[in-house]
């Protein structure tokens, strides 16, 4: 029984898209330590007189405060998280765009350079000719009310 439901969570899409994240992500880490350790770090060590980051300690007593590695950890951590995030940022925006071009408009990027090239000759704005359909994303006549590839029934858009 504790097999079988172990065998439908991990053969789930959700569970193994994690499992490769998690592989990924490990792999990711090691290069970040390395760019961090053997190429940002040393670098900033010309520009700080030659000091060795990883060995920075502070003494006190018997006891070792060993900041340095503390310090290489943190650019580690934050070279990931920009990393993550422009990855985030990027997907998306790419999510947005084909959100928006799925509902049959026009992405962000080609509106605005239609309008603007428009606006530059003082032209109007010519209606759109083509749309999506929403419900098999093929293109289709603007002015369609159903769509000839999966014939879907279209909503009336007042374009």
């Amino acid at each position: 029984m504790i097999l079988k439901e172990f065998k439908e969570f991990a053969s789930k899409g959700n569970a193994m898209d994690m499992a490769v994240g998690v592989i990924i992500g490990g792999a990711f880490q090691k290069i970040v330590s390395s760019l961090v350790e053997d190429i940002i770090m040393p670098t900033i060590s010309i520009f700080t007189g030659n000091v060795d980051f990883s060995e920075l300690v502070w003494k006190i007593g018997d006891a070792s405060i060993k900041y340095g590695n503390f310090l290489t950890t943190i650019v580690d951590f934050l070279i990931i998280a920009f990393s993550i995030f422009i990855a985030l940022k990027t997907a998306n925006t790419l999510n947005k765009r084909a959100e928006a071009i799925a509902k049959g408009g026009f992405d962000k990027i080609t509106d605005n350079k239609l309008l603007n090239k428009y606006k530059k000759k003082n032209e109007p704005v010519p209606e759109p000719t083509i749309k999506t359909c929403p419900f098999c994303f093929s293109e289709i006549n603007a002015k369609a009310t159903r769509c000839p590839h999966c014939t879907s029934e279209l909503e009336k858009e007042t374009v």
